[in-house]
């Protein structure tokens, strides 16, 4: 059991994501911390930001971006880290095709057209049965809109600076969970089968029926699932 517990956001999203998490888990660690990751424009600057300010040892779970963060952290200090999730997330780096799309989605939003990304983003974002549900698309638009324009840009920027991490998941020795909607259009499920492969002792959970954001899509199961990795 860890006496903190880090979540990390992913992009366009902040502490609202973890919602049910955190009152769900709250009972199992003292201390609950979700970073700002808005504010650097590079994964490694946020790494070692977030290195300066947390306690010595933590558990560490991170979704979609949050999980890049994650593994940046887990190569610089994983001695610190007791426990760490990653969550419909990758270890690899950006395809050209990636890159081409958050390139446009910055150049989009340098424009003044911010307003629109987030509803071109939403089909890749959430289960097809969820994009009429207010409970989830609802906290979506509310987190994009407080992470703002320049937020967005700052993280997509990050995001586009990070490195392949293949080659860090076989040196990862604390108890891993790896978490994957069925459904992930953005970060398919086969790049966490990848991951579980690479990192000894993986447990590898899949949620049917789920997208990109579990922790929206199904906060019960995500929660359940979150308490049996702490608790392991």
């Amino acid at each position: 059991m860890s006496d903190t517990l880090v979540l990390l956001p992913g992009l366009l999203n902040d502490a609202a994501l973890w919602t049910h998490q955190i009152a769900g888990l709250s009972d199992l660690v003292d201390d609950i911390q979700v970073p700002d990751l808005t504010r650097h424009e590079n994964v490694r600057e946020i790494a070692t930001t977030l290195l300066e300010t947390l306690p010595d040892r933590f558990a560490l779970a991170g979704l979609s971006m949050g999980g890049y963060v994650a593994l940046e952290i887990m190569r610089r200090a994983p001695r610190r880290v007791e426990r760490l999730a990653l969550i419909d997330t990758s270890a690899r780096a950006d395809s050209d095709e990636q890159r081409r799309r958050r390139t446009g989605l910055i150049q989009l939003a340098d424009m003044g057209k911010f307003k629109g990304v987030t509803p071109r983003l939403l089909p890749m974002l959430v289960h097809p049965s969820r994009l009429e549900d207010p409970e989830v698309t609802g906290p979506i638009f509310q987190m994009a809109a407080r992470v703002g324009r320049d937020g967005f840009i700052r993280q997509q920027k990050a995001i586009l600076s990070r490195t392949d991490s293949l080659d860090l998941l076989p040196t990862i020795e604390c108890p891993t969970l790896i978490a994957c909607g069925r459904q992930d259009q953005l970060t398919p499920l086969a790049l966490s089968e990848e991951m579980a492969a690479m990192v000894p002792g993986a447990i590898l959970t899949v949620i049917d029926e789920c997208g990109h954001l579990p922790a929206l899509e199904y906060p019960e199961r995500t929660t359940e699932i979150m308490r049996r990795w702490l608790g392991a």
